[in-house]
């Protein structure tokens, strides 16, 4: 598996904490792909697109159409830009102009949750959808030193059709950038153990769980997801706070949350930034990482995401650092990946601190 190769840049002029984050190299586990088309590239699609889509082609436009009133109107406005991605040739486009904005912000690496699905359903062939993420992510890693892996995750709106496709695609056609299996969507009136078969397919295949858990719903979604589908990791888990025993659980076995403040206050999951439970979850001794989700939808990017955490946590770099060092460990980079990434952040807190 390659591992992160770009070098760390030296330490600005600027001290603030936010140039700090900046310039630190960074992994993320929670972000999901055509939640990250810039306002650029969904803006070029839409045009491109034009009489067949409803997203305004007009990036400023974007920024009050990616104004979301519940969860439910996320997902709406959300598959109304998959509904953008008409070819093979869209995909790679978008593909690689998120490991671009990736770059830009000193991503090392990112497992990037695909719902392959969404556009094979819509006409894509499969075939050609594989080789299109596959070429943009060769092309980030040689260009930009931008190591993608792939999540992919069944569309729970979808229902069993869309997870019985999800798993053969995952499992039949199996990109070789593809490690892990995950389920997306709204929570509420989607249970997770009607997922189980095919959770177990892809978890025989060698796949990694890491589904959608407790983002809108309490913490017996967040059970669900662990002792049925086997979960490694859980994609927000914004509501396992409100169960002692799974506090205990979380921490004992090491499991990681994907922490998404941002989007957690855009879809109303959380009311307020200052009554997020991230402080929580830390005190708790949990394994929490930082994540951005679909950063351009919420006007946010993983810069911010950690500035936001760091405010809420009360860090400095050194924390921010660990914080950081935190997706390392939870992510599925190989030994010689993680050790290489850990020891770029540490060598940035160094720099810093020497400046």
């Amino acid at each position: 598996m390659g591992t992160p190769s770009a070098s760390t840049p030296a330490a600005p002029a600027d001290r603030s904490i936010e140039a700090f984050i900046a310039a630190m190299p960074k992994a993320e586990l929670h972000v999901h792909h055509v939640g990250s088309a810039s306002p650029r590239v969904v803006a070029e699609l839409a045009a491109r697109h034009q009489g067949r889509a409803r997203v305004p082609a007009d990036p400023q436009a974007l920024a009050e159409y990616f104004t979301f009133t519940d969860f439910a109107h996320f997902i709406e406005v959300y598959l109304s830009v998959v509904d953008l991605i008409r070819d093979a040739e869209d995909v790679r486009a978008l593909t690689y102009g998120v490991a671009e904005d990736m770059a830009r912000q000193n991503i090392r690496y990112a497992e990037l949750t695909v719902t392959p699905y969404s556009s094979v359903s819509r006409g894509i062939p499969d075939v050609a959808f594989m080789e299109a993420i596959e070429d943009a992510r060769l092309r980030a890693e040689k260009d930009l030193g931008v190591v993608l892996r792939w999540c992919f995750d069944i569309p729970g709106e979808a229902g069993l059709a869309a997870a019985e496709e999800t798993a053969r695609l995952a499992v039949d056609l199996a990109p070789e950038g593809l490690v892990s299996f995950g389920l997306g969507g709204p929570e509420i009136g989607v249970p997770r153990p009607q997922f189980k078969p095919y959770f177990d397919r892809a978890r025989a295949a060698g796949l990694r769980s890491v589904p959608h858990a407790g983002e809108t719903t309490g913490p017996e979604t967040v059970w669900d997801a662990l002792r049925v589908l086997g979960a490694e990791r859980i994609g927000h888990g914004t509501q396992a706070v409100k169960d002692p025993a799974l506090l205990d659980h979380l921490g004992e076995h090491r499991i990681p949350l994907e922490v998404c403040p941002t989007s957690n206050i855009a879809t109303r999951a959380v009311e307020r930034i200052e009554d997020h439970p991230i402080r929580r979850m830390v005190d708790a001794g949990l394994l929490v990482t930082v994540n951005s989700d679909d950063p351009p939808m919420f006007g946010t990017d993983l810069n911010t995401e950690y500035a936001v955490a760091a405010r809420l946590l009360g860090l400095d770099e050194a924390g921010v650092a660990a914080l950081a060092k935190n997706a390392v460990e939870a992510s599925f980079l190989d030994a010689p990946g993680k050790a290489r990434l850990a020891g770029e952040i540490d060598a940035h807190l160094a720099r810093w601190r020497q400046a």
